[in-house]
């Protein structure tokens, strides 16, 4: 961990009014103590790293600038967001990030006043900070307010809508785009700081504004200057910037601009804060910057478990065992190269759906369409109307986002889409935003969908080959995140009948009706149970929708107790359909309902979080106990 003694100022920065103090070479000197600050912490516990190493002169510029937190800074997601943390009083608790009642790593309001909006998935700064805008002229208030969005998050068409309806309402708006993609080569730079300053200069508004008040009066001639000082503005923009489009939204556009020349920024910023109407600053940064092992990694160590801080390497021994996410990706390879209609479709996201597998064996037959889930949702949809099969595989907790697209471009038409939802459930770390917590709940209710969840790695190669040959409509498979079980995979795949459970073991106590990641956890509790002298039965229900009906009725004539068991909310989930369907065809029985409880569940590990919810096999075996023994339990809800 860091050592007081190795840093010159960092430890004499509480609050961004400390960095106002700061001029040339110490806000220099600053940023270097904060990338050596992040290495020292994140190398020891992990977490989200390049997209923050490139954001420290932006982060310091902007907070140095502006007056934080009257004025607002809105970040879009969170992974350049850490040197904001730090330097907004957050040093030591840096070192709890993303660890179970530590700091969140992502936005979070309540964590603190520097927070002016949460944010877990991305695209969503600029909506967020017109919405802020707007409300300062509503109370009154005469607040800045900067949106800070990374160039992935503008593949997002929530992004434009909002500069769209920024650009129409044209408050007081800063938009910095926080472009690391080093797309604009390093020569142009040099035009268009001269250029920026020059426009970005209150010398030059104030005469510019004179000018245009003079041909304002000079009727015919006068429309005729202003018509030509535009044009020749725009057309320098034009020659000199990429601009033209955020010209075209309605936006004054300066950049691009070097990112990493802090007394650049801060003058910049110095001058664009002075000025009325939406604006976007385009910033060249580089992610990883200044940490050699992450500028010369391929994904700029975007996320990192615990590392080596020399060589950047992780510390983290690999399981033996495959995550579930390369078993899908394997087999969806497999299943492609026997049937040639077979597509895959990520949203920026193919490492971590296991979709770059398909993307180097297959890259015609793979599709990133960026941060646009909604886009590829439909765009599948399309694809599926032509015969195609589209496999979508999107984080669960990212496939909130399509909701619409789901139900009117695809069930609505009964389209063969086959969503796969990687991360369901609780997937640590990353925490609220980015738990899996309600896609049986959002899903189930939609009419035409199929909807399963395999127990182990076998069953899910399995569940992508029976979803591949589903003829019927849409088909959805959800699975968690991280290791699966290292049950045997035998080769080629079996089709699972749609719609029907497996009994793996009998009991004449209690049965436990359990559906994907809580199978296996339902067999250790029946073990435990056993150990108690209750015998419990263990039911693979497998589909979510529909129902093994039939399963039901056999279980609810042999037990008058039934838990259910499922790692989702279970407000609207599996046991809601459980306890639907015995009240409507009037079967008496005793359920017990084992989940996810109505609340946001907070970050830390998934075992932690698990043990904390009771939900993992001890957690059980206590709630069945309770319930055998309350005799005058009546459909509770146990979370």
């Amino acid at each position: 961990m860091p050592n007081k003694n190795d840093y010159k100022l960092l430890y004499d920065i509480n609050s961004p009014e400390d960095i106002k103090k700061l001029e040339g070479q110490d806000l220099k000197l600053l940023c270097t103590e904060i990338r050596q600050y992040m290495v020292d912490v994140i190398s020891k516990i992990g977490g989200h790293f390049g997209g923050g190493l490139g954001a420290v002169e932006l982060t310091v510029a902007l907070h140095k600038v502006f007056n934080t937190p009257y004025d607002q800074i809105v970040w879009d997601t969170g992974h350049q967001a850490y040197p904001h943390k730090i330097i907004t009083g957050r040093r030591e608790a840096l070192k709890t990030i993303r660890q179970f009642k530590g700091i969140s790593g992502f936005l979070k309001r309540s964590e603190s006043p520097y927070d002016a909006f949460g944010a877990g998935h991305a695209s969503t700064s600029i909506s967020a900070a017109l919405g802020i805008a707007v409300a300062s002229d509503l109370l009154k208030e005469n607040r800045k307010v900067v949106a800070v969005i990374g160039d992935g998050a503008m593949t997002g068409g929530m992004a434009y809508e909002a500069m769209n309806n920024s650009g129409l309402l044209k408050k007081n708006l800063i938009v910095v785009l926080n472009d690391n993609q080093m797309s604009i080569a390093p020569n142009v730079w040099q035009i268009s700081k001269y250029f920026n300053e020059m426009i970005s200069h209150p010398e030059y508004n104030r005469f510019k504004g004179a000018i245009w008040d003079l041909t304002g009066k000079l009727d015919y001639f006068g429309d005729r200057l202003r018509k030509v000082a535009a044009r020749i503005e725009q057309g320098l923009k034009a020659v000199l910037t990429p601009g033209m489009l955020f010209e075209a939204l309605g936006f004054r556009y300066f950049g691009p601009i070097n990112g990493h020349n802090i007394t650049q920024l801060v003058r910049l910023f110095e001058h664009v804060k002075e000025l009325n109407g939406p604006i976007l600053v385009h910033v060249l940064t580089e992610k990883g910057k200044g940490y050699k092992p992450a500028e010369n990694h391929l994904q700029r160590l975007h996320a990192a478990t615990p590392f080596d801080k020399l060589t950047g390497v992780s510390l983290k021994k690999g399981s033996s065992l495959p995550s579930y996410t390369s078993v899908f990706g394997n087999a969806l390879v497999e299943i492609a190269k026997s049937n040639d209609k077979v597509v895959g479709i990520t949203a920026a996201m193919p490492d971590g759906t296991g979709l770059d597998k398909l993307q180097a064996e297959l890259p015609e037959r793979y599709f990133d369409v960026g941060i646009a889930e909604e886009h590829a949702v439909t765009f599948a949809a399309g694809l599926a109307t032509q015969g195609i099969i589209p496999v979508v595989a999107i984080y669960s907790t990212f496939l909130q986002r399509a909701f619409d697209q789901i139900i009117h471009d695809v069930a609505l038409q009964n389209l063969h889409v086959v969503f796969a939802l990687d991360r369901a459930g609780l997937v640590g770390a990353d925490g609220p935003t980015h738990h899996g917590t309600f896609d049986l709940s959002y899903l189930r209710m939609i009419p035409n969908i199929v909807l399963m969840a395999p127990k182990d790695e076998a069953e899910l190669r399995d569940m992508l080959y029976t979803a591949v040959n589903y003829k019927k409509g849409p088909i959805v498979l959800r699975y968690p995140r991280g290791n699966a079980l290292g049950v045997e995979l035998k080769e080629g795949f079996n089709e699972i009948e749609v719609g029907k459970a497996e009994r793996l073991n009998s009991g004449n106590d209690i049965a436990l009706l359990a559906v994907g990641s809580m199978v296996d956890y339902a067999s250790k509790a029946a073990s435990l149970l056993a150990q108690n002298g209750i015998e419990a039965e263990v039911i693979n229900m497998r589909f979510i929708k529909p129902l093994d009906e039939d399963m039901l009725i056999e279980t609810a004539q042999k037990f008058d107790k039934i838990v259910t068991l499922e790692e989702n909310s279970l407000t609207g989930g599996f046991s809601s359909g459980v306890v639907e369907f015995y009240n409507d065809n009037h079967i008496k029985v005793d359920v017990l309902r084992i989940g996810l409880p109505d609340k946001f569940i907070e970050h830390g590990t998934q075992a932690e979080l698990h043990h904390m919810l009771g939900i993992d096999p001890e957690g059980i075996v206590q709630k069945v106990i309770d319930f055998l023994k309350n005799k005058n339990y009546k459909n509770g809800v146990v979370a």
